[in-house]
């Protein structure tokens, strides 16, 4: 299961490391190392939020995720995102832009940073829309029930999560953007143009997201359909499969999990220059990173992991809430990659030791709710809690 999952991982760390060598030699493979184990580090998070996506996909849309997706992963975002951004903002043509990124790696990365701020914030409110609209959502297994109770009695007002997060990109734009951080340590005002992309990450999501939720509704109505006949087949002990997202629905839920991986995406790349300037060096590391990443999304889909481990997901939402705020701050501040990957790793780490309580207490009670009044329940027959 693990090689048959990983296999192309390890194949690209092979290649990449082998690529490394014939192009800077034993420094450069060092170099992709480490940007390899920094990105894996950072998008554990990443990892579990789509598998939270994947596993309603079929498994032809699951190979696709892990096959063209990982191509533009890796050359979209580790290696051609870069050039475009320094081609947008240097106002260069592509052909200059390139060479600039091969012969010029100082002026590359100077460029890069200066465009920090329009990508953090681009990213930021993407992945705040992200957050809000799940703490927002009201589901049966609450985790912080303490917090996530109230929030989503107030989700019920339409358009919250769009309002709050225009409030704090509004916030941002006047407090951060004016002294945005630039190459060399020197600031700048970068209002407008945060607050440009601001509305970018928001608008994006609203139309991807809206656009999955769209398709996968109509499944709904066909799994509604069919709901006679899957009646049936438990009534014979066959075992049935879960409904699985394909056509437009799974295209869409598609398109939404590469942006997602982009939004994740946009600190590693920035973050990157701290150990390489080099665009090739950068592109190996987190290209194979975030193949592992791809892989990893994968396993815990086939083995179940979110249906064992029930609160994982919520941690990876709380981590993606941390990340962009995080995000919102490097446009003034530089937030070391360090710190933002312990933030996530606690969170999940949290989030997997209270899955393990919980399932601990369903052993001890039978097998019975430990919301229904059993240890770390919430004492509510509806829901399940970790009562933290």
């Amino acid at each position: 299961m693990v090689f048959k999952t990983f296999g192309w991982s390890f194949a690209v760390t092979a290649l990449g490391l082998v690529a490394a060598v014939l192009y800077g030699g034993w420094t450069a493979f060092w170099l992709v190392a480490i940007l390899s184990v920094l990105e894996v580090s950072l998008s554990f998070d990443n990892a579990v939020v789509n598998a939270g996506v994947l596993k309603k996909m079929s498994e032809f849309w699951q190979k696709i995720f892990l096959t063209i997706g990982i191509l533009i992963a890796v050359f979209g975002m580790r290696l051609v995102f870069p050039v475009v951004i320094v081609s947008i903002t240097a106002q260069l043509g592509p052909i200059e832009a390139v060479d600039l990124a091969l012969t010029d790696h100082e002026r590359y990365e100077e460029l890069v940073t200066d465009a920090h701020p329009a990508i953090a914030a681009f990213g930021g409110m993407f992945l705040l829309m992200i957050f809000l609209e799940f703490i927002f959502e009201e589901r049966e297994i609450k985790w912080l029930a303490w917090l996530e109770r109230p929030l989503a009695k107030l989700g019920k007002v339409d358009m919250l999560s769009a309002c709050i997060a225009l409030i704090v990109l509004l916030i941002t734009a006047t407090t951060f953007a004016v002294h945005a951080h630039q190459y060399g340590g020197v600031h700048a005002d970068k209002s407008a143009t945060v607050l440009l992309a601001g509305v970018a990450g928001v608008v994006t999501y609203m139309i991807v997201g809206g656009l999955s939720g769209f398709f996968e509704d109509k499944l709904e109505e066909e799994e509604e359909r069919e709901h006679e006949a899957e009646e049936e087949a438990k009534r014979t002990g066959k075992p049935l499969a879960a409904t699985k997202l394909v056509g437009k629905a799974a295209f869409f839920m598609f398109m939404y999990l590469e942006v997602l991986d982009a939004s994740f995406s946009f600190d590693g790349v920035i973050g990157a220059f701290a150990v390489s300037n080099d665009p090739v060096v950068i592109a190996l590391g987190l290209g194979i990173g975030a193949m592992y990443v791809r892989s990893l999304t994968v396993y815990l889909v086939r083995q179940g992991t979110l249906d064992d481990y029930v609160y994982l997901e919520h941690g990876a939402h709380y981590a993606i809430g941390a990340l962009a705020v995080i995000l919102l701050i490097t446009i003034q501040y530089e937030v070391p990659e360090v710190v933002t990957g312990l933030i996530g790793v606690a969170l999940i780490a949290w989030s997997f030791f209270s899955s393990v309580r919980r399932n601990r207490a369903l052993a001890a009670a039978g097998g019975d709710d430990p919301g229904s009044g059993g240890p770390g329940g919430s004492g509510e027959k509806t829901e399940v809690s970790s009562g933290v």
